[in-house]
């Protein structure tokens, strides 16, 4: 039975040294392995890249479960994957529920990949 990580608070972007900047800390290295977990699956990726090519900066949840073909509660559950990650916001209106990418968590686990990266 595979070992189950550790939950942690990921409301905050990703903040930490660069990975080639040395050996991590435990809770470093577990913050962005979290992270990254909720990006590995390729719903998820194809609702990021949805999101981040959205006009207007957000989806509905129909609107994304159209876009990949899945049921909406389906497309709930990757998103709450993602929000849990800190990867996506969500926001209420009506009856509902709009997402857009957290840019600034992206962009802070981005740098901590490689911080070279987009400059």
């Amino acid at each position: 039975m595979p070992k189950a990580l550790p939950t942690i608070d990921m409301s905050a972007p990703v903040c930490c040294a660069p990975v080639a900047a040395g050996p991590m800390s435990d809770e470093a290295a577990l913050a962005v392995a979290l992270r990254l977990k909720a990006l590995a699956d390729p719903v998820r990726v194809k609702i990021m890249s949805l999101l981040f090519g959205a006009p207007g900066g957000e989806l509905n949840s129909g609107e994304l479960a159209t876009a990949i073909g899945v049921s909406e509660s389906t497309a709930s559950h990757h998103l709450t994957q993602l929000r849990n990650a800190g990867l996506v916001e969500s926001t209420r209106r009506g009856m509902s529920v709009y997402h857009q990418p957290h840019r600034d968590a992206v962009a802070a686990l981005v740098a901590v990949l490689d911080p070279n990266c987009c400059s």
